[in-house]
Parts: structure tokens; C-alpha cells; sequence
């Protein structure tokens, strides 16, 4: 059937991981200039997003406790309103840790139902949301993740010294699914390394992120949406980005099986839009209902078992 022609939107999702004093808000923003466009900040950072209004001009949302996800989700939402191209979130770790961020939440619930596991049935459709809306936004998304802060012992130049370092994000685990780029930035030069790049545009580099950066990353934004204009790019990516948003990633061999299954096809990439438009929608209503998330893994986890 003959549908509505509309313009493919290829949108940047970029993670900024590290410790405090590593540049994370700085080069949020140098990538944000390069990337063009009105700059909106939703900071939940103590007014540190106006530190550097010098590198470019952006407009900022201050964001004070409680951290509820869904004020950042309303952030989100405004900027888009607003018609800002690029949004950055400094910082995504407030609404996990932060007072009245999602640990709170759930620790509230526990002490309501008395347990810990039946918590997250209430909480977790709270942060899918929160994803959600970062994963589906009609903006480019840059978001700084606090990085919990370790020592180790290195030599150089022949000499001794303790060097801080950043650990894992201050997130809900696999969150790094859900990004095109995730760069981890030192405190010592503010040197950023790719731990994920689906750009192919840093693997193996250490580099400063900078303006260059930004307007690297749009051009390869900008071949992507020619390419998925010209239909090379699927809704399968789709649903692979957000099965790993499910932490079902891992099941992604047994997801592949179930489709086959169901639609009677070889591969997942013959499906039709019909079909593609279905397992959207499905799993989505995962992403809302965690009765519905539990019943589906339950599934692949069967699958996998049996194979």
C-alpha cells in the first residue's frame, strides 16, 4: 500500500562518560557547536551548564532536586517544542542517583510492597520512558554520565604517581546500548577514547573533543540520512536498539528466531513494514509494562534453553 512520503531523520546519541574535573559539559558543548544549530542544556549540575556561555550560545534549563525522570522527560519534550537542534542532558546521571532520581524512587517503593525485586516493576517503566524519549527525540542528544572515581598506580617517564580515573557510568547498566558514540573522557588532558562507535569514525583513536568533532559527526549524520533515504538502512535497526534498551540484547540470536518463526520468514531483514510496524509497537508496550517485558524474555529465555 502507498503511504505518506516523509524525510528519514538521522539524529546523533552521544554519551559523555567520566569522573568530575575530566571536561565532560565543556566538550558537550564544543560538539554541540560543531554539530550547528540552537543548543538547548538541561542542567541538573548546579548552574555549571552557564560556565561556558564564551564557547557558543546555548540556552539553558536548571534543573534542581527533585530529579524526577519525569522533569528531564518534559525538558526534553520543551526543546523540541522549541525547535532547538541540538539538546544536551548534563547531567543523565542525576535522574538515576540523584535526590529524587530513580534509586529514590524504587528505595520509596520497596519499603512500600517490602520488596526490593517487586520495586522495580513500578520504577523501571519510569526510566524506559526517560530513555525513551532521549532515544526517540526529534533533536541531536547529547548526555554527560558521572563516572565513579578510582586510583591506579602508573609510571612515567621513569617515575611513579597515582592517577585518578573514572569507573563505570553512574547509570542503570546497558544504558550504553542505547548510543550511537559513547566516549570516555580523563582528567588528565581531558583525553576522550570511543568504548562504543557505531560511526566507525574514532575506533582506536584517543582524542580532545572539539568543535572539528561535532561537525565530523554531522557529516556522517548527513551520509546516514542519504543512505537511509535511499532504503539501505531498516526498521530492524530500530528494533535492535531497543532490545538492547530491554537488556534483552544478549537474546538478540533468540529474537531473531522468534521473528522468523512468527512471520514464516529466513532472516529478519525480508520483513515487510507490516510486520516491522508490529514488533515496534510490541516492543514499546515492553518498554512501558514490565509485566509485558517479563513475559517476552521469559520467552527467548525458553527458546535458548531449548535449543
Amino acid at each position: 500500500m502507498f503511504k505518506k512520503a516523509t524525510r528519514e531523520i538521522v539524529k546523533l546519541r552521544l554519551a559523555l562518560a567520566g569522573p568530575a574535573g575530566s571536561g565532560k559539559t565543556y566538550s558537550a558543548l564544543q560538539i554541540a557547536k560543531g554539530l550547528g544549530g540552537r543548543i538547548a542544556m538541561i542542567d541538573s549540575e548546579r548552574g555549571s551548564g552557564a560556565l561556558y556561555a564564551n564557547i557558543c550560545d546555548y540556552d539553558v534549563l536548571q534543573l534542581n532536586p527533585p530529579f524526577d525522570p519525569k522533569f528531564y522527560i518534559e525538558g526534553i519534550k520543551a526543546a523540541e517544542s522549541a525547535g532547538y537542534d541540538v539538546l544536551i542532558i548534563d547531567s543523565l546521571s542525576h535522574a538515576w542517583s540523584g535526590e529524587g532520581g530513580i534509586l529514590t524512587i524504587h528505595d520509596r517503593a520497596a519499603k512500600a510492597v517490602r520488596n526490593s525485586f517487586d520495586a522495580w516493576r513500578e520504577v523501571t517503566p519510569q526510566h524506559n520512558q526517560l530513555v525513551y524519549a532521549i532515544l526517540s527525540s526529534t533533536c541531536h542528544v547529547i548526555v554527560t554520565l558521572r563516572t565513579k572515581t578510582g586510583y591506579e598506580v602508573i609510571t612515567e617517564n621513569g617515575k611513579t604517581k597515582v592517577s585518578k580515573v573514572g569507573l563505570a557510568p553512574i547509570q542503570r547498566d546497558g544504558l550504553e546500548y542505547e548510543f550511537t558514540v559513547v566516549m570516555d573522557l580523563s582528567i588528565e588532558g581531558h583525553i576522550a577514547t570511543a568504548s562504543k562507535d557505531r560511526t566507525g569514525l574514532f575506533d582506536g583513536s584517543r582524542l580532545t573533543p572539539d568543535s572539528d568533532t561535532g561537525r565530523n559527526l554531522r557529516k556522517w549524520l548527513e551520509a546516514s540520512e542519504v543512505s537511509t533515504k535511499s532504503g539501505s538502512v531498516s526498521g530492524v535497526d530500530t528494533l535492535n536498539e531497543i532490545l538492547g534498551h530491554l537488556g534483552l540484547y544478549d537474546l538478540q540470536e533468540e529474537y531473531q528466531g522468534y521473528v522468523c518463526d512468527r512471520y514464516r520468514v529466513n532472516t529478519v531483514n525480508v520483513m515487510n513494514d507490516d510486520q516491522i510496524n508490529e514488533q515496534l509497537t510490541m516492543l514499546r508496550q515492553c518498554l512501558e509494562r514490565e509485566e509485558k517485558l517479563t513475559q517476552f524474555a521469559n520467552i527467548l529465555r525458553q527458546r535458548k534453553l531449548a535449543a
